[in-house]
């Protein structure tokens, strides 16, 4: 019979396993796997005193933190599904997804307590309110954490399926955010295999058998200790931790509530951190920038432990991968995913090999297709959309239109299509070219945003660009760029698009470049493309 996996059940089996183990780490809060494991057990029992059963949507409006996980891992010993939020969603946002979602609890830090407060009494689904403390008033009609904990018994532990649920909430590029429907089994089959590769252990037969893994990866001396420096209400940060939790290792959580790369390296040293997930330059450049100054200040920061980092969500340059592997003996690892699809491509840069950007090995279970429903040829130059095949989400939650239009079939297989488009090179590799959403139609001319974006990077001054479509009389779309130089440097507008000319076909060259003192991304460093848009149009008066 074909194991049901589950990450509740399979947690824990390691926690009853190596329950002294270190679990979670942030600041001078370490928890064991053995308070992982009671804590969430009675975070679970103190809901279900509350009349939440199997089933329930659990949101977690939460910064980055060890309350977090837990808040996971109770939903899923309660058989419910757990639910991101974004923690800089104001009161219609929160309002939106917390109905969208069909929520029945909200998990909040303090410090927003003030959004929940004012969406309290509209918000008919919520059973429960659980204010995480940080140091604010307790919101009127909300448990805190701490003494949910501490009054209620623990959970007893009850069988589970891999049916239960996971929903990712993802934001897109355009409309209201979409709750993905990953069910446990799939999401563990698409992320958690690859973690079993690099340790040599073969998929278990059970849940339980996830004992036994992690005695071996303790055994090999390479337990993993993951930081995710992008948040865990994103997909990147999130996934890559399930990863490492699942063969037993720890998560390693910043304290700072805004991304600090000098926090972070710190973290390094003193946790020995061996990997961290960050969401390419929009993080990649603070933390080559945080250790040239600690080399300046003749202080460097100690990277002996750390093997890897990930980045997945958005570009990540060739120059900054390899300023940070002239830095340490790792690798950097550029996933190609989605919150619909994990596994798509990836890219693996070594230090002493010249890195490349946006060009990628492709899945096993990917392919690209031509509109026509036809598989892309390998150095044909025609440009395809990613198609991912194998674990992937059941579709949108209350959404079967949109749900159709994403997860397809080709040839009588289902994959998973969110709108990246690619060209398949002669020996098999892809060039990712962006996604089909923000696309600009410039005088009948497709062009990707994020292409235009990697050459106007290539130009010394450049710290961060967008790169948006305006409507143009004459050519349908003008290509717009939002630009944001580094401290202290200089550039104009002639000389990015001279950089662009050097690099692309001319008419790719943006016609209007609009500099700005910091180029707006979300917390997870993902483009806010409708704001480039309203920046650009008032720049131009539009």
């Amino acid at each position: 019979m074909t194991v049901s996996y589950n990450f509740a059940t399979a947690w824990e089996a390691i926690a009853d396993a190596q329950p002294t183990a270190r679990a979670l780490v942030q600041g001078a809060r370490v928890v064991d796997w053995g308070s992982f494991e009671a804590r969430a057990a009675r975070l679970a029992g103190g809901l279900l005193a509350r009349g939440v059963q199997e089933g329930a949507k659990v949101a977690s409006y939460l910064y980055n933190s060890n309350e977090y996980m837990e808040g996971v891992f109770a939903t899923w010993k309660l058989r419910g599904a757990p639910v991101n939020v974004n923690y800089r969603y104001l009161e219609d946002e929160l309002l939106y997804l917390v109905d969208n979602s069909d929520a029945e609890v909200l998990l909040f830090h303090g410090v927003l307590g003030e959004h929940v407060a004012r969406i309290m009494d509209r918000a008919a689904t919520v059973k429960v309110w659980v204010q995480v403390d940080d140091g604010h008033p307790l919101v009127d009609g909300a448990v805190e954490y701490e003494a949910l904990i501490a009054g209620a018994e623990p959970m007893p532990r009850v069988d589970r399926s891999g049916d239960d649920l996971y929903l990712l909430y993802t934001g897109g590029t355009t409309g209201m955010p979409k709750g993905v429907m990953w069910r446990v089994d799939d999401l563990y089959r698409a992320l958690v295999p690859t973690i079993l590769t690099l340790h040599g252990i073969a998929a278990p037969d059970t849940n339980e058998a996830h004992a036994d893994i992690a005695a071996q990866v303790a055994a090999s001396g390479r337990v993993p200790t993951h930081l995710p420096a992008s948040p865990l209400m994103h997909g990147t940060g999130f996934m890559t931790s399930l990863q490492a939790l699942t063969v037993g290792g720890a998560l390693c959580t910043l304290e700072n509530r805004h991304f600090d790369a000098h926090e972070m390296w710190k973290a390094v040293e003193e946790v020995g951190v061996t990997q961290m997930a960050i969401v390419g330059d929009a993080f990649g450049k603070p933390m080559v920038r945080a250790l040239e100054e600690a080399e300046d200040d003749s202080s460097p920061y100690d990277l002996a432990s750390l093997t890897m980092i990930v980045s997945s969500g958005v570009m990540w340059t060739a120059p900054v991968k390899e300023a940070l592997m002239e830095r340490g003996n790792f690798i950097c690892l550029d996933s190609l995913g989605s919150s619909e699809g994990a596994g798509f491509a990836n890219q693996v840069s070594v230090k002493g090999a010249k890195a490349t950007t946006a060009r990628f090995s492709i899945g096993a279970n990917t392919k690209v297709f031509t509109e026509a429903g036809t598989e892309v040829v390998p150095g044909s130059d025609e440009v395809g959309f990613l198609a991912l095949g194998g674990p992937i989400p059941l579709g949108y939650y209350k959404d079967p239109e949109k749900s159709a239009k994403t997860f397809r079939e080709f040839g009588g297989a289902r994959y998973s299509v969110p709108g990246d488009f690619a060209k398949v090179l002669t020996d098999g590799t892809i060039e990712l070219l962006g996604r089909g959403s923000v696309v600009i139609n410039t005088g009948g001319e497709k062009v990707f945003p994020e292409e235009v974006e990697e050459a106007i990077k290539l130009h010394d001054a450049v710290h961060d660009v967008l790169v948006v479509g305006i409507p143009d009389d004459r050519f349908g779309e003008a290509i717009t760029a939002v630009v944001a130089l580094n401290a202290g440097a200089a550039a104009t507008a002639e000389e990015i698009g001279e950089t662009v000319r050097a690099n692309l076909a001319g008419f790719k060259r943006p016609r209007t470049v609009v500099f700005v003192e910091q180029v707006r991304r979300g917390p997870n460093g993902k483009a806010d493309y409708a704001w480039a848009k309203e920046t650009a149009r008032e720049f131009l008066g539009r």
